[in-house]
């Protein structure tokens, strides 16, 4: 077990046959440092509490007229035990601060501490949407900062900043197209989307009152550009195209593309959600693109998952600029960042853009995620315009290792294409009857990592999406390596045991089908059962 693996990954010296979860059980349940925690309703009580106030003097009532009026049994514990029972509980848990993730199309990566530190600054943290703007110009200046920064990245002509999320983005660029389009008296109904796409980009379309067609792949994984011309025609508002696609290649047409859709009366929308791997490499306005949304989470490293928060603010070329939502920030003649908002948007529309106000309404009542903007352009001002070259070429160059490093034991369908962007897809091509993705994923687990996407795109039968982020060193890389190399070889040779993985996990696997289909969301004191 010295010598290096096929990856390049030399492993410690374990005792052999050890096995952390081997050995007599336990009268607690915990294996040394692997500690089993009940629930809170099973070591909580309605009588403990973690809280406590003093007695409110002269008969006054705290709850104002809201007490309870009968108990409603939730348990209680001391402060101690309830610091120790959510850390017991995180340590079940994968984070960033573990290992690397390889969880493709999410670009789960290392959230700076200098970044979450900037955002915790009082004058960042503190701020509220109902204070008066003359109280927030501060806010307003980094919102402004950061648009031009995604302004200039981009190359396009404007930016909303307001949409909460990718697919919120997404709809805010498809608002923008369809009011272009009324702005002109022309009614189109239609909305191209290539199979290499986003699986949001079609029910975004949809949700905006579009039909949607598919558009389909080459086999090399790219847009059949003669396909997409062969479908243009007066009905087609407009593409929704994610470039880099969910193949992980850059679609090397794009700019082919723009000009057909353009020449037939339509808009370009791109899903921005892969920007992280061209980002200070190709500006999408150089390509023809008309409205891009850009994951804040995704390309500039602000935390996301569990539901947020988010961040998806939209650049939009000269032609769609007049249609961005309200609000929006702007540096006025006096030299002062006003936000614009109904008041004032009649008149700096004439000032700016020539004419009447056109913009389509507002995406959010407020303006957006200011904690996720903090965030972002503490990450874009410590990389500079040339570190944020460098990050595109290092995720780029880390996808790209690991799809090398493993394509002679795991079916590469696009390997040929030519280099992947920042995440490489396998296929399950090649394992043993009766055995899956979801089999290798699972023993994923057992090996200490998270799962990669799975069975997306679904171009690829079997699908398998990795994406390593650019702060992935080649020693990481080369460990997770060997680990996926190590299933994938069992996969092929019918490694039963791989049916039941993972093995080790502090729980086994579950019947995916019933979980979805019939949870069990609440407990049930069996006493009372």
């Amino acid at each position: 077990m010295s010598t290096p693996n096929a990856s390049g990954w030399k492993p410690g010296t374990p005792v052999e046959g050890h096995n952390a979860m081997s050995g007599p059980d336990t009268a607690t349940g915990n294996r040394a440092l692997m500690l089993e925690e009940p629930l809170l309703f099973e070591i909580g009580h309605v009588e403990t509490t973690g809280v406590d106030l003093p007695e409110p003097g002269n008969g006054a009532n705290r709850l104002g007229g809201f007490e309870r009026s009968e108990a409603i049994g939730l348990p209680g514990l001391s402060e101690p035990e309830t610091v120790r029972h959510y850390t017991r509980l995180s340590r079940q848990n994968y984070a960033i601060d573990l290992g690397l993730f390889p969880l493709g199309s999410c670009t789960m990566k290392h959230n700076p501490r200098l970044n979450e530190k900037i955002a915790r600054m009082p004058g960042f943290a503190d701020v509220h949407p109902l204070q008066p703007v003359d109280t927030v110009r501060g806010a307003l200046e980094v919102i402004n900062e950061l648009a031009h920064w995604l302004i200039d990245l981009t190359g396009m002509h404007a930016v909303a900043m307001s949409p909460k999320a990718g697919a919120h983005g997404e709809l805010c660029g498809i608002l923008c197209i369809r009011a272009a389009l009324e702005a002109r008296g022309d009614a189109r109904e239609v909305i191209l989307v290539p199979e290499s796409a986003h699986g949001t980009n079609p029910a975004t379309a949809a949700f905006a009152g579009y039909k949607v067609e598919d558009i389909p792949a080459t086999a090399e994984g790219r847009v059949d550009l003669e396909a997409l011309k062969a479908r243009l025609g007066p009905d087609v508002a407009g593409v929704m195209i994610t470039n880099p696609n969910t193949c992980g290649l850059f679609e090397r047409d794009m700019k082919a593309i723009s000009d057909a859709v353009h020449a037939a009366g339509g808009f370009v929308y791109c899903d921005g959600a892969n920007f992280n791997a061209i980002v200070g490499k190709v500006r999408p306005g150089d390509l023809g693109v008309d409205a891009m949304h850009i994951n804040l989470h995704k390309t500039f490293s602000t935390p996301h998952g569990g539901g947020g928060p988010g961040s998806g603010p939209v650049v939009l070329s000269e032609a769609l600029a007049p249609f961005g939502p309200l609000p929006y920030t702007a540096r006025t003649k006096d030299g002062v960042v006003h936000l614009i908002e109904e008041e004032d948007a009649e008149e700096f529309a004439k000032e700016h853009f020539g004419g009447a106000l056109q913009h389509f309404g507002r995406m959010t009542a407020f303006h957006g995620q200011m904690g996720m903007f903090t965030r972002a352009l503490a990450y874009i001002l410590s990389h500079g315009a040339d570190g944020l070259k460098q990050v595109a070429e290092d995720a780029v160059l880390n996808a790209n290792y690991i799809l090398r490093s493993l394509d002679d034991v795991l079916d590469a369908p696009f390997g040929p294409s030519g280099p992947c962007m920042h995440e490489a897809l396998f296929s399950d091509k090649g394992f043993a009857e009766g055995l899956s993705t979801l089999d290798l994923a699972k023993a994923m687990i057992d090996e200490g990592y998270h799962p990669m996407t799975m069975y997306f795109p679904l171009v690829v039968h079997g699908a398998m999406l990795v994406e390593p982020t650019e702060t992935e060193s080649k020693a990481a890389l080369d460990q997770f390596i060997m680990a996926l190399r190590s299933v994938a070889e069992r996969a092929k040779e019918g490694d039963e045991s791989l049916k039941t993985a993972p093995h080790y996990a502090p729980r086994r696997r579950l019947d995916e089908t019933q979980a979805a289909r019939k949870p069990v969301l609440a407990w049930n004191d069996p006493d009372m059962a």
